[in-house]
């Protein structure tokens, strides 16, 4: 115990995150052959919860000697429309083989096999190259159950049920020192104090109407990365996922059905009955990239070619009913609980938000511009430009998770932990105490308008005129926070930490709006119809955001192509 009455964990290398981002790091940190402290913090239960464990679709990586790094990186560019770090692209791609070899070689994941032993790989959209390893449609599921088997074997130290409020600084104001945690089962408060520390929180743009994240999901290390001060990259680039399962008056509506269905010759069609990405895309159709299909998906709805709920269909029976049941078996049962016969029948779905391709920006070794913090998965960003690939996802957080476990094991060895700012810490909690019992407004009502506003105004198709009314709703609701009255008890008060859920998804959709004002162009996930055209000449740039003593800074850079142009690949 301290002056400040609350219990100081004290660890090497703090890790807020239990996906696979942060699965990988632990376990990297941990067999680094360095004698340090290790703390795995997680919102959820490890193994239960997160983004990672959702994957359906797979993993992309290069096996196949037909295949070839410079093919994943050239689609990995091209999907991302050349604004992606390539630095970091080049590593995703390189690393990932090691990544699936050490997964199932020395933590246990099994997938799929052909007949002759070798690793399955199935189609992907946006690929040149069959290079999608699975196990069925459940990919998440295993990597992640066998990832957690690994940490609970090792010298690991875990919170589960905590969530990171801040990040600390040290008295100095130099370096990043820790985080601040609420246990969410007590409602207690406690400090991780860290000589390094890794954000790896998984995105969740669950600020929108429909989306595909677990309800747990807020966009949190995003959240954090921005208020700590980390300069933040391309955060107008919010992927939107082609296919969401809608299930009318239900809270499961956005939920996936995965990028192999369409991969493997899946059909989309209006109400009309027409295949409309024959309009769209002709040479691929479904199997375009994602921000193609969601947006002419959006474009067919609005154009009122939709269903009456607002959805088109997605028709995997053309297949065979046999095929799909074999192949997509999770999700002929997803669709099964909701009264849905994706073998046989069409079913409604809808573009949902899915993915954050900006974050903070890191380098190799997944160092933010801020000493002593770390980022990985979806919290960090630059790795997929303007669009990610379906099955680059988990290649992302497992590659880069492990790169900044063995970062952090290398750099906390004879690190001093510096001292936390005490001060800072009284000013958060009296921060996120402020609405406990206090009388005031409907805490949902506000996160009902923010989702509608970013639906329409911040969402698929984008316009200066939206964007800038959008900036002043999420201004108005931002004050209106302050109005929110919340139950006193602290113990797994869910209104509390839906407020706390809302507090940073408002932070992210402000920057998210500030970004895609900037960018007067379309070019993959943002689109905005008053600049409908790429626009090469100007815009092969980066745009980041750095929030400094309360102001907020947005400038760009050149993207550096020091692999790969454009041209060399006649991409226009």
């Amino acid at each position: 115990m301290n002056k400040l009455s609350i219990p100081i964990i004290q660890t090497d290398v703090l890790i807020l995150g239990a996906g696979g981002a942060g699965l990988c790091a632990a376990l990297h940190a941990a067999d680094a052959g360095k004698k340090i402290k290790i703390l795995l913090v997680t919102k959820a239960i490890i193994g239960k919860g997160g983004c990672s464990r959702m994957v359906q679709g797979g993993y992309n990586v290069v096996l196949n000697p037909a295949d070839s790094f410079d093919k994943h990186f050239q689609d990995t560019l091209k999907g991302g429309q050349f604004i992606n770090n390539q630095e970091l692209a080049w590593e995703l791609v390189t690393v990932a083989p090691q990544r699936i070899k050490e997964m199932e070689t020395k933590y246990g994941c099994f997938f799929d096999r052909n007949p002759d032993g070798t690793i399955h790989q199935k189609p992907f959209a946006g690929q040149s190259f069959d290079r999608t390893v699975h196990k069925g449609d459940l990919t998440g599921i295993e990597i992640v159950s066998r990832l957690s088997e690994q940490v609970f074997r090792r010298e690991i130290d875990y919170l589960d049920e905590h969530r990171a409020l801040e990040l600390l600084w040290d008295k100095a104001g130099t370096r990043i020192v820790g985080a601040l945690l609420l246990d969410i089962s007590r409602g207690e408060f406690l400090v991780a104090h860290a000589r390094t520390t890794l954000v790896c929180t998984g995105g969740g743009p669950t600020m929108y109407k429909l989306f595909a994240p677990s309800l747990d999901k807020s966009a949190d290390g995003i959240a954090l990365c921005y208020r700590a001060g980390a300069e933040m990259v391309d955060m107008e680039m919010v992927q939107f996922h082609p296919t969401g399962l809608i299930v009318k008056g239900s809270n499961t509506s956005g939920t996936l059905l995965e990028e192999g269905l369409r991969g493997a010759g899946a059909q989309l069609f209006n109400a009309l009955g027409e295949r409309f990405m024959e309009r769209y895309a002709p040479d691929v159709k479904e199997r375009a990239t994602r921000d193609v299909v969601s947006r002419s998906s959006f474009m067919e709805i609005i154009a009122g070619r939709g269903s009456s709920n607002g959805a088109v269909f997605i028709d995997a029976s053309v297949m065979g009913p046999e095929f799909v049941e074999k192949n997509f078996p999770g999700m002929v049962e997803r669709c099964r609980d909701y009264g849905f016969d994706l073998a046989h029948k069409r079913v409604e779905v809808s573009p949902t938000a899915h993915f954050f391709m900006g974050g903070a920006m890191i380098d190799t070794r997944c160092l933010t511009d801020l000493d002593g913090l770390y980022a990985a998965g979806e919290d960090a960003g630059s790795i997929h430009g303007a669009n990610r690939l379906g099955g680059n996802g988990i290649a992302d957080s497992t590659v880069f998770g492990g790169i900044a476990g063995d970062s952090m094991a290398h750099d906390a060895i004879n690190r001093e932990l510096a001292p936390f700012d005490e001060k800072q810490v009284e000013e958060v909690i009296k921060q996120v105490e402020a609405p406990l019992g206090r009388e005031g407004i409907d805490l949902y009502s506000l996160r009902e308008i923010l989702q509608m506003n970013n639906w329409e105004k911040l969402g698929i198709i984008r316009d200066e005129k939206g964007l800038l009314e959008s900036r002043q709703t999420i201004q108005d609701l931002k004050e209106k926070m302050d109005q929110v009255g919340i139950t006193v008890e602290k113990a797994y008060n869910i209104p509390w930490n839906d407020w706390l859920n809302l507090r940073n998804l408002l932070d992210v959709s402000e920057i998210v709006g500030r970004s895609a004002l900037e960018r007067k162009e379309s070019r993959g996930a943002h689109y905005r119809s008053d600049f409908p055209k790429k626009n090469n000449r100007e815009y092969l740039k980066n745009f980041f955001i750095k929030q400094e003593k309360g102001e907020i800074r947005t400038y760009d850079r050149p993207v550096i192509m020091n692999r790969l142009k454009p041209e060399d690949i006649g991409f226009e």
